[in-house]
């Protein structure tokens, strides 16, 4: 016997249940399991390192790639975070330490935009070329304590959130607070105690303006007391204030002892006679001159000095200062309504009583004026006042309940 044959003998014996042609069948199909292992296994990581690279480019191209809902959702989500930011920014603004004289020189290093309003619609106005948002219009309340009248403010900001801006100066010592949900919540900006008939309301007056310049989103700016309310809808006076290049500042020549009577002739050579004028303390003004007004300090001195009661530096600083350097700019009318159909030193007041629809609407349309668009356009138009004042806290109620029908806004 063969050495190869005594071999394959003492196999047969070790496996005595195994036969050579099933030995090899075995080791065939084990071959065929091996080599289909190492294919799965291949393939997976052929797959995974695909899915990688994949990946990678994907997260490259994702902006020029993704859905138009995914693309709508990002931006809004992003639109929203940049929009509390700001809000924020704007809120540590309000709560800073600065002197007038310290917060006058900042807001007077701020240029005027020179980026323009390219559209005469609505939404044109609203939104710039390129989709960032356009010019706020500032709203500066001027109290001695709370608002009465905020539950109208309310509903005339409600849905216009980006717009528009509120500062409110108070007497320090007022410790009252708007909830978290109100408009006017921790629109408080540092102010001093305010005077009647002395040169403290024009200081309030260019403290909240220096303040609202702080915001370079801010291109209108309207000065409203406690007792003012709005004579139409928010997109109504928006459209209005945004649509022209001009401010709007009462400064008239008044020849009578309540006017030129009230004038120092120790303020000539400065300021002369006849440069002397009067006008509403109530205004409404562009960036451009409301810059102006905070960095005068020659004429604030004159009058600070000799303007004294009789004589109201809030009545005549501002008109005849622009009526002396900067005529041009305005269109020398007020837009917040008085009463002074009765004699005194005050214009008169509303109560409930007077509130009705058609008390609201010869405000409204009680006059004609001249109307000067931003595109050059000159329109005779009966909508000469945007805002009324005196109006006491009781008249809340009968306002609230005939806005929507009259005025445009309300619940």
């Amino acid at each position: 016997m063969s050495i190869s044959d005594h071999k394959s003998k003492k196999e047969e014996e070790q496996y005595p249940m195994i036969t050579k042609p099933l030995r090899l069948i075995l080791l065939q199909k084990g071959s065929y399991v091996l080599s289909s292992l190492f294919f799965v296994f291949g393939f997976s990581v052929g797959l995974f390192l695909c899915l990688q690279l994949k990946a990678v480019h994907m997260s490259t191209t994702a902006t020029q790639r993704q859905p138009l809902w995914s693309t709508l959702l990002f931006n809004h989500t992003v639109h929203t975070t940049e929009m509390d930011i700001k809000q924020e920014l704007q809120l540590q603004v309000l709560q800073h330490n600065m002197s007038d004289q310290e917060l006058f020189t900042k807001a007077s290093s701020l240029s005027s935009p020179t980026s323009s309003l390219s559209s005469s619609s609505w939404l044109g106005r609203r939104h710039n070329n390129d989709g960032k948002m356009a010019v706020k219009v500032a709203f500066m309340f001027m109290t001695g304590g709370r608002l009465p009248l905020a539950g109208l403010w309310e509903k005339f900001f409600e849905g216009h959130e980006g717009f528009y801006s509120i500062y409110v100066h108070t007497n320090p010592s007022f410790q009252d607070s708007f909830p978290e949900t109100s408009v006017f919540y921790s629109r408080r900006i540092p102010s001093q105690p305010v005077y009647w008939g002395t040169s403290s309301m024009v200081d309030a007056e260019k403290r909240l303006l220096a303040n609202a310049l702080l915001d370079e989103s801010n291109q209108r700016f309207v000065l409203l007391s406690d007792s003012c309310i709005p004579l139409y809808n928010f997109t109504t006076i928006y459209d209005y204030l945004t649509g022209t290049n001009l401010s709007f500042i009462g400064s008239f020549d008044d020849p009578r002892k309540s006017g030129r009577g009230r004038y120092n002739h120790t303020m000539y050579p400065h300021i002369n006679i006849t440069h002397w004028r009067k006008g509403s303390q109530w205004f409404e003004t562009t960036r451009e001159l409301a810059l102006h007004i905070i960095e005068d300090t020659v004429y604030y001195k004159i009058f600070d000095q000799h303007c004294k009661p009789p004589c109201y530096m809030d009545e005549h600083y501002i008109p005849t200062l622009v009526h002396m350097l900067h005529g041009e700019m305005s269109a020398n009318r007020t837009l917040t309504w008085v009463d002074w159909s009765k004699a005194g030193p005050h214009p008169g007041r509303f109560i409930w009583p007077d509130i009705t629809d058609e008390f609201l609407n010869r405000i409204r349309f009680k006059e004609e004026c001249v109307y000067f668009g931003r595109d050059g356009a000159n329109v005779t138009t009966s909508k000469c006042f945007l805002f009324a004042r005196k109006f006491t806290a009781e008249t809340l109620e009968p306002l609230l309940r005939i806005s929507p029908l009259v005025l445009g806004f309300g619940p």
